[in-house]
């Protein structure tokens, strides 16, 4: 008696779930993984807003990072 209660509501939970899934995949919500990240490694008394941030390191290459060129 209890299965005929649960599945129905393990339906809608599953709906649900998909609907909010595709809902923040629309919004934009998982186009920029990698910032966020890094995000943790500036210091916020120094640096500016992110905007700025992103903005200089497309125009300059010299502010991306590199790693040495062995000789």
């Amino acid at each position: 008696m209890r299965i005929l209660l649960l599945v129905p509501i393990g339906l809608v939970l599953l709906g649900l779930a998909v609907w909010a899934f595709v809902w923040t995949v629309r919004r934009g919500q998982f186009d920029d993984l990698d910032t966020p990240a890094l995000d943790i490694l500036t210091n916020d008394d120094d640096t500016p807003r992110r905007s700025t941030i992103l903005s200089s390191s497309s125009t300059s290459p010299s502010t991306s990072l590199r790693t040495p060129d062995a000789d």
